[in-house]
């Protein structure tokens, strides 16, 4: 399973009774696959999986396996207490995943050797690859990072703590085990291209893209942009459309889900609003989102 191009992380639409609605997000995963997504990972992150049942992912993943139609691979996501996410395991391989983006156990924090225990508790419910989240409470050594590697059904590694140092270390001890030069890496930052410059000069070309969701043009263009070696347009983009984007998302926490749910509604595709304990944007930070992607569309037209 390789992955090319812009990852997508849709967001998970709510009907007005607050209720998964299968139909929106059809259409939100096949706007993205027809827009060029390199792979569309749901009820992850961006998809409010902390606020999803097992039920909820198992029919998510199987709405974006039937849209996909095996265009592009689907992932989903698992984690939380071991019990859980073995459950969630199981449930999205039957919906027909291709993969498993595995979270952080819950809360607690955990030895290394636990951290591997965790893993291999968890892949042994499914035969699916998995592609483990760094985060959280599960911040690994560059030695646990190539244990998992070694692991058989682990095939990647999604960073979302944003230690370049650290980075560097587990890709160089990753790459030196046998058969790691296959192995993948993500950048899982949130608003990721704002450091997706920096990954790459540690071999990390791969980041999860959360403006993919509601402006595709945005993030095609600076990921051409970057592939391409046009640091007129990466730097134009990051300190006009990027940067801003992400002064606004830190001004209430929870806005790096919130605010990308208000960009899709603001594009044309009603997905509802946020569950608990996050918060949908205020007006005044939605006109404020408006006005960012009115530019960012400006700046790439040019």
């Amino acid at each position: 399973m390789k992955f090319h191009g812009v990852l997508f992380f849709p967001v998970t639409p709510f009907a007005a009774d607050g209720s998964l609605d299968e139909g929106l997000l059809a259409q939100h995963i096949e706007a993205g696959v027809a827009a060029g997504a390199g792979g569309v990972f749901v009820a992850c992150g961006t998809g409010e999986f902390h606020a999803l049942t097992s039920d909820e992912i198992e029919r998510a993943t199987r709405v974006a396996a039937r849209t996909t139609a095996g265009r592009v691979p689907v992932l989903a996501a698992a984690g939380g207490p071991t019990p859980v996410a073995r459950d969630q395991a199981a449930r999205v391989e039957q919906a027909g995943a291709d993969g498993i983006l595995l979270l952080p156990p819950y809360l607690v924090s955990a030895p290394q050797r636990g951290l591997v225990r965790y893993v291999e508790e968890v892949t042994a419910a499914s035969r699916l690859p998995v592609v483990f989240y760094q985060r959280g409470t599960a911040l690994l050594t560059e030695a646990t990072a190539a244990e998992l590697a070694a692991l058989p059904n682990v095939v990647g590694l999604k960073d979302g703590v944003g230690d370049i140092e650290r980075m560097q270390r587990i890709v160089r001890a990753v790459r030196a085990v046998p058969g790691g030069a296959d192995f993948q890496f993500f950048n899982g930052l949130p608003t990721a291209e704002m450091t997706a410059p920096a990954y790459r000069g540690i071999g990390v070309d791969l980041y999860s893209s959360a403006v993919f969701a509601f402006a595709p043009e945005i993030a095609l263009a600076f990921h051409r942009a970057l592939a391409d070696g046009d640091e007129t347009l990466v730097n134009t983009l990051l300190d006009e459309f990027y940067g801003p984007l992400v002064a606004l998302r830190d001004e209430v926490p929870g806005y790096s889900v919130s605010l990308v749910k208000a960009g899709v509604a603001l594009r044309g595709l009603d997905v509802g609003g946020v569950r608990a304990p996050l918060l949908d944007p205020t007006p005044e930070h939605i006109a404020r989102l408006a006005k960012l992607v009115d530019h960012g569309l400006e700046v790439i037209a040019v």
